[in-house]
């Protein structure tokens, strides 16, 4: 038993005499969170310095000026690192001054003892690592305060060794990477100054004897190529960390497949790729110009070296093969699809179709026949009113609102005109009340008004069919009375029906201010054929504001919209005095 103990002691002595990091742990000392109402600071230019906070709360410096009577000056955010420079010495308060800092950056080779090398340390990943606080050979390092970012050492929850300014980590994390900072006090003409010194920390991963891997191509694999045009040759390698960084990627090729027989091909910039702590990634391309039928007989290889050793794999070139259909099998069928697609369209847009036909192409080709009305009006009153009721007085079926006067030889019709009255009556007018006047005692037509050229006592059906069949076009007011009054929309129905019977006869719709064409997808008293034909159908737009004055786009598109017939002299038609 005795020997057992003695051989465990010679064989693992580190655990004897290492680190005790549970009994040599650092003391708690004043760090930055209770900074002293007024302190001293010193550091080395070029090295890395950060203001300290109060208290844990984020303080922000601001430089006092002197020469200027106390003003601030520039000002630094506590916990953020910034390289010191001789600028920056100077006093510095916080913002609700009760702490004054005053900070003395000295130049590096005024002290007798500055190493670059003493500010850098790589530690290597989960080892024990030491790190030794700048300036140990000239300063007396005892009483020296570790910190990690704003923390000293005492205040983190992990094992650590500070002795005489070198600082001893038991276990090294891939988070110590970064700047450790240690303070000690140094007293100067009875002025108590913390000198800080920076070192900077890279944590390396354990050496790792490791060849490369090369990811991309796979061995043996087989590239398709087109001859005559370019192919890029792209070879993805995996290397593992090493400390001192030997890789190279190489193409070769190999002439009839013989690997004795090689060349070196001239390769592109080396990309990198991901990276992390413990390996990378690098690709290297070869890009073949032309791809000749003699690319096809050779192999290329792609070799990675690194100090662990090397990795190659071989690949090979064939022709692609080009999918191409027969022409006696491909032609006919793509002309079966685009045939099938247009009877689709066809068969889905046949309606739609037809009333654009009618109503923009067939219309005004004369067959012969004798209309007893130009127009076939159709509209709703919304809402009536007396002056509605007193504007609407007709006459006679032969012209109203007018009177004949025989001058001479020369017979000329007077008749009102609407548009001589005020813009702002005008304005007010409804288009039902408008419309008559300007058609029929204006512009000369004949109209065909239901309740005043049809005899009462019949069927209101037979009435709007016959009065329709006896005119060249029908126009109708639509209105959100008119689309819900069920007589109004059967008198709509009717004239879509006569424009796809008959390519002489003409359909306009009109909407009012009231209306709009987002009706029609939802009024269940539209028909789908209606609703669909309403879509396509040239219409007009009526606008209260904008369409009662005679030369506005409103009249003006009406009167190319009307019918002619040319069986009868057109009358003279008035325009605006």
């Amino acid at each position: 038993m005795q020997t057992t103990f003695v051989w465990f002691y010679l064989v693992f002595p580190v655990f004897l005499e290492g680190c005790r990091c549970d009994i040599k742990q650092q003391k708690k000392i004043k760090g930055p969170q209770q900074l002293a109402p007024y302190e001293h600071y010193r550091v080395v230019e070029g090295e890395i310095f950060m203001m300290p906070c109060i208290q844990s709360v984020k303080t922000v410096w601001s430089r006092i000026e002197e020469d200027t009577g106390g003003n601030r000056g520039s000002s630094f955010d506590c916990g953020r690192e910034f390289a010191s420079e001789v600028k920056h010495s100077g006093k510095y308060t916080s913002l609700n001054g009760t702490s004054v800092l005053h900070l003395q950056v000295v130049e590096k080779f005024s002290l007798g003892c500055f190493q670059l090398n003493e500010t850098i340390a790589m530690l290597t990943k989960l080892s024990g690592g030491n790190i030794f606080c700048p300036g140990l050979t000239c300063n007396n390092n005892t009483g020296v305060v570790w910190y990690q970012k704003k923390k000293t050492m005492a205040e983190m929850n992990r094992d650590f060794c500070n002795e005489e300014g070198r600082l001893e980590l038991c276990t090294v994390y891939e988070s110590d990477t970064g700047v450790f900072f240690c303070d000690r006090q140094i007293s100067e003409e009875g002025v108590m100054w913390i000198f800080r010194r920076a070192v900077n920390v890279t944590v390396i991963p354990r050496p790792q004897s490791l060849s490369p891997k090369i990811d991309d191509p796979s061995a043996n694999m087989t590239e398709e190529v087109e001859i005559g045009r370019p192919h890029t040759l792209r070879c993805n390698v995996t290397f593992y960390y090493e400390r001192k960084r030997s890789l190279k990627v190489e193409w070769f090729m190999n002439y009839g497949g013989n690997m004795k027989n090689t060349t070196l091909l001239h390769t592109n910039n080396t990309v990198w790729g991901k990276e992390n702590l413990e390996w990378f990634t690098v690709s290297q391309t070869v890009i073949i110009k032309e791809v000749t039928p003699q690319h096809l007989n050779h192999t290329y290889t792609c070799t990675a070296t690194n100090a662990a050793g090397r990795a190659s794999v071989t690949i090979t070139l064939k022709k692609k093969n080009q999918v191409k259909l027969p022409s006696l099998i491909g032609y006919p069928f793509v002309a079966f699809l685009v045939a099938a697609g247009l009877g689709i369209i066809l068969y889905v847009k046949w309606l739609e179709l037809q009333v654009i036909y009618r109503s923009r192409f067939q219309y005004g080709k004369y067959d012969g026949e004798n209309k007893d009305f130009d127009v076939f009006l159709s509209f709703v009153w919304s809402p009536p009113s007396a002056q509605v009721q007193e504007d609407l007085t007709f006459s006679s079926k032969s012209g109203p609102f007018c009177k004949e006067v025989k001058e001479a030889a020369q017979k000329v019709s007077t008749c009102m005109n609407p548009f001589n009255s005020g813009e702002g009556q005008i304005s007010q007018t409804q288009l039902e009340v408008l419309l008559p006047q300007v058609l029929e005692d204006l512009w000369g037509y004949r109209l065909c008004l239901l309740e005043r050229d049809v005899l009462p006592g019949g069927a209101y059906t037979n009435d709007v069919v016959l009065g329709i069949n006896r005119s060249q076009m029908l126009i109708c007011v639509l209105s959100p009375e008119y689309l819900t009054n069920s007589n109004a929309v059967f008198v709509l129905e009717s004239g879509v029906q006569a424009l796809l019977q008959k390519s002489v006869f003409k359909l306009l719709p009109i909407w009012t201010g009231g209306a709009s064409a987002s009706l029609i997808q939802t009024d269940t008293a539209l028909s789908r054929v209606v609703r669909r034909s309403l879509n396509v159908l040239p219409s007009l737009k009526w606008r209260s504001e904008t369409s009662p004055t005679a030369n506005s786009i409103f009249w003006s598109s009406l009167r190319k919209a009307m019918p002619y017939n040319r069986n009868r002299t057109h009358p003279v038609l008035m325009t605006q005095s």
